[in-house]
């Protein structure tokens, strides 16, 4: 039998330097697999190893249209093969919708944003009808702020729903939410890696609105370099000024956290980051699962535990647990 291995399955190499840095520094080898496009014979028994999956909801904003259901149709392969799988099928589904995320958030008692779904362009309107305003929509399947916008009122989402600035959802699905307002100004973070808490990281919604992607990636204009103002950020800023939208959120104990933990061993995922608003009202509101998550530098810089090299550690024990008599693992 051919040395087992940690396979990373992605699609975006913008946002693995951090994790390739992680490898090198635990001295743990990896294959990269990076899933845009390809060939999948059934009939080949997979290569010995572990599968960690890190395919991003936004998959489809990057030109990699074919991501998702190739993904799904490596991950059906492998488990059905046997192989030992980080963050695998079922998890993929939850990273893909977030009507799955708030369903199964709910279902595990995890406080929601109040959400009405709409199947179709056409459908819009009807879920919206009655929903207290103001209110925002996102696209189900979503990641990096899409198709969130807020409404001050049904009208105004009339003329949206009609023009040519509306933005088609890839899968059709548009959630109506309701609105809410951060009591700190900020929304929470909770990095889990392997039935853990790593860390609790603070995104500021009143400087960075909606787009609260925490990779470097995300922030940088790939043709000048400089930081990009997020989507319905709500001041201005220098193009050289850093934004700072992240910060460790030091000592957070909100019982939520054992929820969240309970909420990831039940499925199965093993790496996520979980985001909730704690609201003016007192409520705390769980709205988004990512199960592809990515980690600030600025953060990174003070916090006890890294993020990356915690996932790193995280799959070498499962390698080897997963082939106990292998040879040449560390």
């Amino acid at each position: 039998m051919s040395t087992p291995k940690i396979y990373a399955l992605h699609e975006n190499p913008e946002w693995f330097p951090p994790f390739a840095e992680a490898f090198a520094a635990e001295g743990v080898e990896y294959v990269e697999w990076v899933l845009t496009d390809g060939v999948l014979d059934l009939d080949e028994a997979p290569p010995e190893g572990i599968f960690w999956s890190r395919i991003s909801a936004s998959s489809h904003t990057r030109d990699h249209g074919l991501t998702k259901d190739y993904s799904r149709a490596v991950l059906s392969w492998l488990e059905a093969s046997g192989r030992r799988t980080v963050n695998g099928r079922r998890v993929l589904e939850l990273e893909v919708s977030k009507v799955d995320q708030l369903t199964a958030l709910r279902a595990a008692g995890i406080d929601t944003p109040r959400t009405v779904a709409a199947v179709g362009r056409e459908q819009v309107l009807k879920a919206a009808q009655g929903f207290p305003t103001p209110f925002v929509t996102k696209h189900n399947q979503g990641g990096k702020g899409l198709g969130v916008r807020k409404f001050e009122s049904f009208d105004d989402l009339a003329d949206y729903v009609g023009s040519d600035e509306y933005e088609e959802p890839v899968d059709g699905i548009t959630l109506i939410q309701e609105y809410v307002v951060a009591a700190d100004g900020g929304i929470t973070r909770v990095e889990i890696v392997g039935g853990e808490m790593v860390y609790a990281v603070r995104g500021d919604t009143e400087r960075g609105g909606f787009q609260l992607c925490p990779a470097d990636a995300c922030a940088i204009d790939p043709e000048t370099g400089r930081p990009v103002p997020p989507v319905g950020a709500t001041i201005s800023m220098a193009p050289d000024e850093d934004w700072g939208l992240f910060s460790e959120r030091e000592g957070y104990d909100d019982p939520v956290v054992a929820k969240y933990l309970e909420f990831t061993r039940r499925h199965g995922i093993e790496v996520a980051g979980i985001e909730n608003i704690r609201t003016a009202d007192g409520r705390v509101l769980t709205y988004d699962v990512n199960t592809n998550t990515n980690y600030n530098s600025d953060v990174e810089r003070g916090t006890a535990r890294s993020g990356p090299r915690e996932i790193v550690r995280h799959l070498a024990r499962v390698l080897k647990e997963t082939y106990p008599g292998a040879a040449a693992l560390r």
